[in-house]
């Protein structure tokens, strides 16, 4: 069951969701890999639409995990 994320416009006009998922720390440790995208799963099952995946978290093993 999706719930709608509010938005904000952006100046370039496009929306964007208020509340994403972080992924900060993910991906570091593989023993935890079943467990975060369990997490971000739910998170997009519940409506989710925006991850981020900010370069400074870690050594790019958040954007495998999303993937």
């Amino acid at each position: 069951m999706a719930s709608t994320i509010r938005t904000t416009t952006l100046p370039s006009g496009e929306p964007l969701p208020v509340l994403g998922q972080g992924t900060w720390k993910m991906g570091e440790d593989a023993r935890r890999r079943a467990d975060e995208v369990k997490a971000l799963r739910l998170g997009l099952d519940l409506g989710m639409t925006l991850i981020d995946t900010a370069e400074m978290y870690a050594s790019g093993g958040a954007e495998e995990v999303v993937a």
